[in-house]
């Protein structure tokens, strides 16, 4: 049963986890730029994720890695400087950590020393032990995911669930439990079934949070653009629209061209 929610002045890791602890669910939403992460911290968010998403949302990319080092501290940096309040984690982007365990600790110290960012986010579980395991020798918060893993597109061939054979499901809960060993502060989940996302959650004490992982985990997170409906052809089933400002949007757009083009904008109350 959930205690009384506690009042954060700032969230850190150590916060994540007593939320856990007290059965608070935790809120974490994506954010790439100054403006959008103003509004999202302060309506008091608890994590903003700096994703490599970006590469799809801000860039139209296909896929997540074409995005670069130096662009992911650009969109992190935005970020820092609008937040009073939230955690905010940072991916490593496809090629910065896999398979060089030196090589992800200089990304991931480049992603502390110039963005100001909180923590990183890498994916994979065992695969990429020593790479973790170098980071957090340096002092810096990381933040696992597993399950539908977006850098490793091309080996999975599609974006359908994951681990719904026993053999899959079992490498998870394994390298779940392997990543809270090795010092991870916290899990992403993505696409999973929700059975296994629940029995998972139960069995760490770090906090596990979901997207398209059901409800049984920790916490939940979003591409803000997806659940404000600011991008319209995307519509997987665990996305959740609270707004539809492509709609709105949209609108607005076509009644300032039709009062520029009449005449009607700026009027005399809108000029000096």
């Amino acid at each position: 049963m959930s205690t009384a929610k506690k009042e954060y002045k700032r969230i850190t890791v150590k916060s994540l986890i007593d939320m856990k602890k007290n059965g608070e669910k935790i809120s974490m939403l994506t954010a790439y730029d100054y403006t959008m992460a103003k509004i999202v911290d302060g309506a008091g968010i608890d994590v903003i994720l700096v994703g490599d998403s970006a590469s799809n949302v801000m860039a139209g990319h296909e896929t997540t890695l074409p995005i670069t080092l130096d662009q992911m501290i650009y969109h992190a940096s935005s970020v820092i400087r609008a937040i009073d309040r939230c955690l905010v984690v940072v991916d490593l982007p496809f090629g910065t950590y896999q398979g060089n365990s030196r090589q992800a600790l200089d990304s991931a110290i480049r992603i502390m020393k110039e963005s100001g960012g909180h923590a990183v986010k890498l994916e994979g579980g065992a695969e990429i032990e020593q790479s973790i395991s170098r980071i957090l020798t340096a002092g810096i918060p990381v933040m696992g995911h597993l399950g539908l893993t977006p850098q490793s597109i091309y080996k999975f061939g599609t974006y359908t669930v994951r681990a719904k054979e026993e053999e899959e499901a079992q490498k998870l809960k394994e390298d779940a439990l392997l990543l809270e060993q090795l010092g991870c502060f916290a899990l992403v989940l993505e696409k999973v079934p929700a059975k296994l996302a629940k029995e998972v959650a139960e069995s760490l004490s770090i906090p596990v949070i979901g997207i398209g992982a059901g409800n049984g985990v920790d916490g939940q997170v979003l591409v803000t653009h997806d659940m404000l409906g600011m991008t319209h052809e995307f519509n997987p089933r665990f996305l959740r629209r609270y707004l539809d400002l492509y709609k709105e949007m949209t609108g607005a757009f076509e009644s300032y061209i039709t009062d520029v083009k009449s005449g009607d904008f700026p009027n005399d109350k809108e000029q000096y």
